[in-house]
């Protein structure tokens, strides 16, 4: 029996029936490349999952962590601490809003949304001033656990869950100007309103529909009015995807809560993470046990993990990153110039390095036909490329070369031209 054979057999994998094809068995990873035993190169074009910033098996950040391994590979977060967690704490923080001024350690996206909700709830409890609306945009994804699900477009990801799902009022996905959502937003905002929790610029799943950024500034600025708690769930846009750090560095005004995960650690382990604003802090700042926030995971912190996103950090903010960043940025917008007003499309946009495309289908959405085979095409042609439903989009690791964006681009346009 084949390893793939024994795979299909024992795992479970995530997002795709029980039944499909079989998986594609990969042994290393170099630079943009996935590598399979037989030898055949693979060009990642969606950084495994948006994970992925500077190349598979980074030779900086394996060394960091192999190090790391040597001295602490896990101490309990609770009474200890240690320097790769206070290390990773000043860099987020120096790149942070002035109005941020705690970290919090989880595990992954999903819990660093969890932990902003919890937060944002116990902070009006704490107040004894107790809310309860929470608003959303309608097509949100923010994560697989039940607070994360409720927050989160209903669909068929969470239908078999809905009725355990929490109350959260949506508005429309913003339409030109955002004036249907923007109206509908300061109605609902009142005395009674926990908080506001969005994507910042661009809604991943839901097929990388990005949205002006004026739009949310005055959602924000209406929130503030009302002292709705905001949450910014950056763990897609985070990390220079947009191209500045944040997705909210593009605004003027700056939430109470940062969702971090996905390129923290430079796509090497799993982390999650929730900043705070010093508004919320003040309320939970004493020795009271019933002011405390109950929450924690076994692995918070792990200084693994840590050393990983501290390596990444410093690839990220160096010069040659910050180059690869702007040519990624600046070749997307050219290829949108060159594709725009194409038959086929309905649309093509780019922000940052997230290059997104929806393709004119009859059967339009998640389930679409033309997922399959948009994704049997390119990877016969060794690109990874995962399309959301009819939406084809291209989300690189920042060590893509121009030669590897422009194969790429040609592939697509060949695809579109068929």
């Amino acid at each position: 029996m084949s390893r793939s054979e024994v795979d299909n057999q024992n795992i479970w994998h995530p997002f795709g029936p029980l039944q499909g094809k079989e998986r594609l068995l990969i042994e290393r990873g170099e630079g943009p490349y996935l590598i399979t035993p037989d030898g055949q190169r693979i060009l990642d074009g969606v950084s495994s999952w948006w994970v992925n910033l500077h190349g598979h098996a980074n030779p900086i950040i394996a060394k960091a962590i192999a190090d790391q391994a040597q001295k602490l590979e896990q101490v309990i977060f609770a009474g200890f601490t240690h320097e790769p967690a206070i290390q990773l704490s000043e860099n987020l923080l120096s790149v942070l809003p002035d109005n941020q001024s705690k970290i919090f350690f989880s595990d992954d996206g999903s819990t660093s949304v969890e932990v902003a909700l919890k937060l944002a709830i116990q902070y009006w409890h704490n107040r004894s001033e107790p809310r309860r609306k929470i608003i959303a945009i309608e097509g949100a994804y923010h994560g697989d656990t039940f607070g994360a699900m409720s927050v989160a477009d209903r669909n068929m990801f969470s239908e078999p869950f809905d009725s355990r799902l929490f109350e959260v009022q949506f508005i429309s996905f913003p339409a030109k100007d955002g004036r249907n959502m923007i109206d509908a937003f300061e109605k609902l905002c009142d005395t009674d309103t926990a908080a506001f929790i969005f994507e910042p610029l661009v809604q991943g799943a839901a097929g990388m529909r990005i949205y002006d950024r004026n739009i949310l500034n005055e959602l924000m600025q209406i929130a503030a009015k009302h002292k709705v708690v905001t949450i910014a769930d950056e763990v897609m846009v985070g990390f220079y995807r947009t191209g500045k750090f944040f997705a909210t560095d593009h605004l003027d005004h700056q939430p109470d809560l940062f969702c971090m995960s996905k390129g923290l650690t430079g796509g090497f382990l799993p982390m999650g993470i929730t900043s705070v604003s010093q508004r919320l802090v003040e309320e939970f700042d004493n020795d009271k046990l019933d002011k405390t926030f109950w929450h924690g995971h076994s692995y918070t912190a792990n200084p693994l993990a840590c050393a990983a996103a501290n390596a990444s950090f410093a690839l990220l903010t160096s010069s040659e990153c910050q180059t690869q960043i702007k040519r990624i940025s600046d070749s997307h917008s050219e290829f949108v110039k060159r594709m725009s007003g194409h038959e086929r499309l309905d649309k093509i946009a780019s922000l940052g390095t997230i290059l997104s495309m929806t393709i004119k289908t009859e059967d339009a959405g998640y389930t679409s036909s033309i997922r399959d085979e948009m994704y049997d095409y390119f990877l016969e042609r060794n690109i990874l490329l995962r399309p959301l439903g009819n939406v084809l989009y291209m989300l690189p690791p920042y060590v893509i070369s121009e030669v590897e964006l422009d194969r790429v681009y040609g592939e697509i346009a060949n695809f579109l031209n068929r």
